[in-house]
């Protein structure tokens, strides 16, 4: 069994004192007994991209830099492997949403680039970041092949399939995601609803586990052309079935711990053995944008 533990937290616009209260959610799972600690995404800070401003670059940091030096010694003191979820400044005005997986003894044990980058009302992530060009390659560490992705990638199943296809043991997708203020109930359900069943579905197509840490609480939209943003959190882990395994309320902030059996993989792939019969010979489509005459 694979102790995790999730981080579902409120940001505030203190950087300082969202990393002192990160730090602290992380002690409380590892005192429950978590050796995988996953933090939403860009865990930092406020999430800056609801809007296009160019002092927000002043929040990228450079990796190696201060925050994994920081979560970094956190995982060495704690003997944790932790999924952190940073604004990469990688060259001036060369920038990435990056997660950094850190090794137990505190060391890089890899990194990732989104590649899918949206550009919506209130996500504005284009004017930001630099789609990703490290590939869908999962993260060896001393608890498992680790297929870690984020957000927006969520939603594309070829993304998580490659990570399954090269050996990953679980999917993670660090998340913030929710309701821009203009949406009705209605249509508030219906997209919460879609972004747990289509992560379900990663499970299920590929008999994997999927963690998705999200974010909850309300955040302003510094332009006020928007309400804002209302972090939806509903923080889960789903089985290799697509079962429910643990979710946080939408509402408030949450520390999940669950114990996730790798070895219910394997058994859920000698019953549905999806990788076997995949057609691998009539999928060269794929590849293009869209299948028509032009």
């Amino acid at each position: 069994m694979l102790r995790t533990g999730l981080i579902q937290q409120s940001n505030t616009g203190n950087t300082q004192d969202n990393i002192n209260r990160l730090e602290k959610n992380i002690r409380t799972l590892v005192g429950k007994g978590a050796k995988l600690i996953v933090m939403q995404e860009l865990h930092n800070s406020l999430y800056f991209c609801q809007t296009e401003d160019t002092h927000n670059f002043n929040l990228a940091e450079s990796i190696p830099g201060p925050s994994t030096q920081r979560f970094g010694e956190l995982a060495k003191e704690l003997g944790v492997v932790i999924v952190t979820s940073l604004f990469e400044k990688r060259a001036p005005g060369l920038y990435h949403n990056t997660a950094v997986v850190l090794e137990r003894d505190g060391t890089i044990a890899g990194k990732y680039r989104k590649m899918h980058i949206p550009d919506d009302p209130a996500y504005y992530e284009k004017f930001y970041f630099t789609p990703g060009d490290l590939g869908f390659q999962p993260i060896d560490t001393s608890l498992g092949r680790l297929g870690v992705l984020i957000c927006w990638d969520q939603w594309y199943p070829e993304a998580a399939r490659l990570m399954a296809m090269q050996g990953a043991d679980l999917l993670i997708y660090p998340t913030a995601i929710g309701w821009e203020s203009t949406d009705t109930p209605e249509e508030q359900k219906r997209q919460r609803e879609a972004w747990q069943i289509s992560q379900r579905a990663h499970a299920v197509a590929n008999g994997l586990p999927v963690i998705a840490a999200n974010r909850t609480g309300h955040e302003p939209d510094p332009s006020d052309a928007t309400g804002g943003i209302l972090f939806w959190g509903s923080s889960f882990v789903a089985g290799p079935q697509g079962e429910i395994l643990v979710e946080a309320p939408a509402k408030e902030e949450s520390n999940l711990i669950v114990d996730i059996d790798l070895q219910q993989s394997e058994n859920v792939r000698r019953i549905w053995p999806f990788f076997r019969d995949r057609r691998i010979d009539a999928y060269e489509g794929l590849t293009k944008r869209f299948l028509d005459e032009g």
